[in-house]
């Protein structure tokens, strides 16, 4: 079986993340790492806290907190959140680890002996009030572009547009807030990507038409735009150091490389965390170190990450001039929207993932952010739609059947699975539509098409009520009690089935399903065609139990609480 790399894009360190956030980056990942496990594959799912750059820095002085401390802190509420939703990273690390320093300074020295580090003399954003040099996002004001009037100096959170602080209209200071600010000279060292142009157009165009529209537009956007020489420093207390040995003034200054640069060199240095814990069985160089024919690598984030990691970090590993690996698979994702607006960490819009857990089970709002993800197009989080969706779905569609056939078979033939008679023409019809849903669903996990993937798994739960609403044993068994008996024998086994294929969307309800039989050495992790066809993993005598309620269902007195609390439109 293959082995597959996969990372989502790094969270920022500043604050608990959103329901976009979630399934912009983390969630697909998680749901495809669970899928390519079940199936056989070598899996290694990386992510990690992004802990540099200004956000840090403004949220640790928001605390009173030093950044550190602040950062220490919040990458273990952080993590307790994605534990919360059984995110299943075989290493979640830290962008401030001293394997990220270590890579990211060996990065920035391969760069510059290959001609692609440039140290210049720069005019920045000073700021007398503060008594320091201000980086870009340290620098608030107006996008020229848009009119947004919270942009950064980084970048706009609006239009996406990247931005330098000087570019701002009414700037002003975002530690003090103040807009007596100069322009001064300082020194930075620059990327000059300008001269890896042509190579980063070479090594697009062979992987851009496996890629989603989303990603490859966005990439070829940027190129055609052409890349521009960029400064991979900042004045920051907090971040990688410049290297003393190879740039002695700037690391004396107290120079740091930015952010950008250095947060995507933490997948590797994530890994190298991960190898460390165990070195002896874990060798991190087999997963990123000349392995291009070894290993498929799939990077999954959404559309506002895509230009740092199909251009700008493809630059950066070209320009080392060594064999570490890049991205196959780029899986870019639009925005969720909070009815119709944006969710934002920022101005704390939308719901955040804690929040969810505090209402919900994880595996509610995996399976609605899964099935309703924004792939073609920026997709709407309403809580009339999330409450249809977990009644119709999870509490009605799969929630009700395996109650239904578990409580009556329980009560007419006791607890254990029942043997009844010979499978007939309705089985046969059953199994072939089995084999069929569950070919279309792997189809669309192997595309990495999860809203199409979801509605295959939800066809799956379908065929079980109709085929039971076919042979309604409740009346079966007036007149024929084996095969009523048949009936259930049948439905109960479509439950294990479900149970099998259900994880990567609902783990823990899975895992409810599955043991609620008794089964001896029950070790399947998926489900063959010709399995689906027989549907006979569950043999009669095999005990079983009734499970709890495995969906609540949502009332009209929930989704006012819901709207009372979090509000039923954007602002």
């Amino acid at each position: 079986m293959a082995r597959h790399l996969i990372t989502s894009a790094l969270p920022y360190i500043n604050g608990i993340k959103h329901l976009g956030n979630m399934v912009g980056s983390m969630l697909p990942a998680d749901v495809y790492s669970r899928y390519l496990r079940q199936r056989g594959h070598e899996v290694l799912y990386i992510c990690a806290t992004d802990e540099h750059g200004t956000p840090a820095e403004l949220a640790a002085k928001e605390q009173g907190l030093p950044v550190d401390e602040f950062c220490a802190q919040a990458h273990d509420a952080q993590k307790a959140v994605y534990d919360g939703f059984a995110l299943a990273f075989d290493y979640f690390g830290r962008s401030s680890s001293e394997q990220n320093v270590e890579i990211t300074q060996h990065f920035a020295r391969r760069l510059n002996e290959n001609g692609f580090i440039e140290e210049r003399a720069i005019r920045q954003v000073y700021s007398p009030t503060d008594g320091r040099f201000l980086p870009d996002r340290y620098v608030e004001g107006t996008c020229p572009h848009c009119g947004y009037d919270k942009a950064r100096g980084d970048q706009c959170e609006n239009c996406t547009r990247v931005l330098d602080p000087t570019d701002l209209i009414n700037p002003r200071s975002a530690i003090s807030g103040s807009t007596d600010l100069e322009v001064r000279e300082t020194k930075h060292l620059f990327l000059l990507q300008s001269k890896l142009q042509h190579e980063v157009e070479e090594w697009v165009s062979r992987h851009e038409d496996d890629w989603p529209q989303l990603a490859s537009s966005i990439a070829r956007k940027w190129l055609t735009e052409g890349l521009h020489d960029r400064a991979i420093t900042r004045d920051l207390d907090w971040g990688v150091p410049v290297p003393s040995d190879t740039w002695p003034e700037l690391a004396a200054e107290g120079k740091v490389f930015y952010v950008w640069f250095d947060a995507p060199i933490e997948y590797i240095g994530a890994t190298k965390e991960w190898s460390d814990l165990d070195p002896e069985n874990r060798d991190w160089k087999s997963w990123w170190y000349d392995v291009d024919t070894d290993v498929r690598y799939t990077e999954f984030m959404a559309k506002d990450n895509v230009p740092f990691h199909t251009v700008m970090f493809p630059a950066t590993e070209l320009g080392v001039r060594e064999p570490w690996k890049k991205v196959d698979y780029v899986k870019a994702f639009n925005w969720l929207t909070y009815y119709g607006g944006k969710f934002s960490t920022s101005q704390k819009r939308g719901v955040f993932t804690d929040q969810a857990l505090d209402i919900l089970p994880a595996d509610y709002w995996r399976y609605f952010l899964i099935a309703n993800a924004p792939e073609s197009d920026d997709s709407s989080f309403t809580w009339e739609h999330f409450t249809a969706t977990v009644n119709k779905d999870l509490a009605d569609t799969l929630g009700n059947f395996v109650n239904r056939v578990l409580s009556f078979s329980k009560k007419r033939f006791g607890e254990e699975v029942p043997a009844g008679g010979e499978p007939g023409e309705a089985e046969a019809k059953l199994g072939e539509e089995i084999a069929r849903l569950l070919a279309e669903y792997e189809s669309q996990m192997e595309a990495l098409q999860f809203r199409k993937a979801a509605a295959a798994l939800r066809a799956l739960w379908s065929a079980g009520n109709s085929y039971l609403e076919e042979k309604a044993p409740w009346l079966e068994i007036k007149t024929d009690k084996d095969g009523a008996a048949l009936t259930l024998r049948t439905a109960m086994n479509l439950i294990h089935l479900y149970a099998v294929v259900s994880e990567p969307f609902i783990p823990a309800t899975s895992a409810a399903m599955r043991q609620a039989f008794a089964v001896k050495d029950d070790t399947a992790t998926w489900i063959t065609a010709d399995e689906a066809r027989a549907l006979t993993a569950l043999t009669p005598g095999t005990p079983f139990t009734v499970p709890p309620v495995l969906f609540a269902k949502l009332t009209d007195e929930d989704l006012e609480t819901y709207k009372e609390r979090f509000g039923g439109s954007p602002e």
